[in-house]
């Protein structure tokens, strides 16, 4: 009989992942296309589509298959049916105490709470979008009291997007993470080198932007026949079927770094994506482990690999050629120098390698104080500046740059900033192990040799799904624990090389 309950919460999952890929689709046409008319309509879409998806992964035949099949199965196994058993058991358990009247009131306010946030970036208010981010915290904490909780609420959220991990170890590695920057940042400042940043703040044509931005990310193995680049306010990558992964980007005319590297972290996200098994796709074999593995994937891409000397080696005759105007007068080593500028700045997504994670630090502190009680919405824009201050010595000027730069908290992903320090963190600790593992892999890149660092993560990383829990490949592949120690060495070589520190 296991068997055959087995196969059915097999053929259940599916058509819920089917299902669920609609919404992917929705949600990917309204950040893209979608006629700003068509908000209302779309959040009537959007919210039948999640009341439908959570629907099916409450129902009560659902848990009653699950109930006879998880004493069968070791919770330590990484064969697909235990994974596929056991993670489905957990998610199950969360979210059938969520009530589907929340589950929709989410849905439709996230959608209204998203043109809000545009709108309120145009006018450069957050007063204009705080209404609608009172009801996304208001739902949220909701959510959360719904589902329960120990000591800490924000556990239930950070779960959401880093299964198993706490809160109170993710702000023990910040700590000690934030402890290894703040002092080489602030080396890097009272350096008499400084790179020409001009260099890359030079009119670069957007057609030529896109086309070199596609060169790069075919070149480091995205399939452009199983993916798509497209135009966003806030860039992101989606997967709506196991070939149809979409990626997006923004072009500034006058920033190259921006739209370039955007591409090759959204790439990096692909790749993860286009490496996953396709016969498991809707399944937890078939499913990215954690944001903080995808975001590793998209920094080590974005870094590690498009801000190296050796990638640039490669490339810079190719991008001389694109942008003869912009920078045919530029050395070599002047570019990689402007494309590796380290100075605090308010904005997250053009951030540099080194000033990165404290921005992240910055929100997670924030979204631990809305949880906590200690922090109204009202007061976000105080809280925010009060900590470009503390801890990169800026203030934002304006909302827009500010408190409205991200659309994570419109779109109530609470929990979900971590993930991003976190990639950062595996990311260096991957690639170290990967180098150790393929030689010297400077050499390849010079020689626009990238796949042997791609088959590497394939088989290390992408494979693996949810088979093992986020430290558990990083423990696999590495030999580690999580520690910012390989990313603050690889930082500290690379930048002492640059401003002779």
């Amino acid at each position: 009989m296991s068997n055959e309950t087995l196969e059915k919460l097999i053929d259940h999952t599916r058509q819920t992942a089917i299902l669920a890929s609609v919404d992917e689709l929705l949600n990917w046409d309204q950040r893209t296309l979608m006629p700003k008319s068509a908000e209302t309509y779309r959040a009537d879409q959007i919210t039948l589509i999640n009341g439908m998806v959570h629907q099916r992964n409450t129902d009560p035949r659902l848990g009653e298959w699950l109930a006879e099949l998880v004493d069968q199965y070791p919770a330590d196994s990484t064969d697909d049916a235990a994974v596929t058993v056991h993670r489905l058991y957990k998610q199950y358990n969360k979210e059938k105490n969520v009530p589907a009247r929340l589950v929709e009131e989410i849905s439709r306010a996230r959608v209204k709470a998203h043109s809000a946030w545009v709108g309120a970036r145009e006018t450069n208010s957050f007063a204009d979008f705080a209404p609608y981010l009172e009801t996304i915290v208001k739902l949220f904490k909701e959510k959360t009291e719904a589902i329960g909780f120990g000591d800490c609420a924000y556990d239930v959220l950070l779960d959401d997007y880093e299964p198993d991990a706490k809160t109170s170890e993710v702000t023990a590695v910040f700590a000690e993470l934030k402890d290894g920057l703040v002092p080489l940042i602030r080396e890097i400042g009272e350096s008499k080198y400084r790179p020409d940043k001009s260099i890359i703040e030079r009119r670069f044509d957007i057609a030529a932007q896109r086309k070199f931005g596609l060169k790069a990310a075919s070149a480091i193995g995205f399939d452009f026949d199983a993916g798509r680049l497209d135009v966003t306010h806030h860039p992101f990558c989606c997967t709506v079927g196991p070939k149809d992964c979409r990626i997006t980007t923004r072009y500034n005319e006058n920033h190259f770094n921006g739209a370039f590297f955007g591409t090759l972290h959204e790439a990096g996200h692909g790749l993860y994506e286009q490496g996953l098994r396709e016969d498991q796709f809707g399944l937890p074999p078939g499913e990215y482990c954690s944001l903080g593995i995808h975001e590793s994937q998209s920094r080590l891409w974005e870094n590690l690999v498009g801000r190296s000397k050796a990638f640039w080696e490669h490339f810079f005759p190719k991008a001389q050629s694109a942008f003869a105007n912009s920078i045919g007068d530029v050395t070599l080593d002047q570019f990689y120098g402007a494309v590796n500028y380290v100075e605090p700045s308010l904005i997250r997504v053009e951030a540099d390698e080194a000033t990165y994670s404290l921005h992240i630090i910055i929100r997670f502190e924030i979204e631990q104080a809305i949880f906590d009680g200690a922090l109204d919405v009202i007061d976000f824009p105080a809280a925010w500046n009060q900590k470009y201050v503390e801890y990169l010595g800026i203030e934002p000027p304006n909302d827009s740059d500010g408190v409205l730069q991200d659309v994570h908290w419109c779109e109530g992903l609470f929990g979900y900033f971590p993930t991003y320090a976190l990639g950062n963190l595996y990311a260096a600790q991957f690639f170290a192990a990967a180098e150790k593992e393929i030689g010297d892999m400077d050499s390849q890149f010079r020689n626009g040799e990238f796949q042997p660092l791609l088959n590497w993560l394939r088989e290390n990383v992408h494979v693996t799904g949810k088979s093992r829990s986020a430290t558990g490949i990083l423990k696999a592949a590495t030999g580690e624990t999580l520690s910012p120690a390989a990313m603050i060495e690889g930082l500290r070589k690379k930048y002492s090389e640059i401003y002779s520190i």
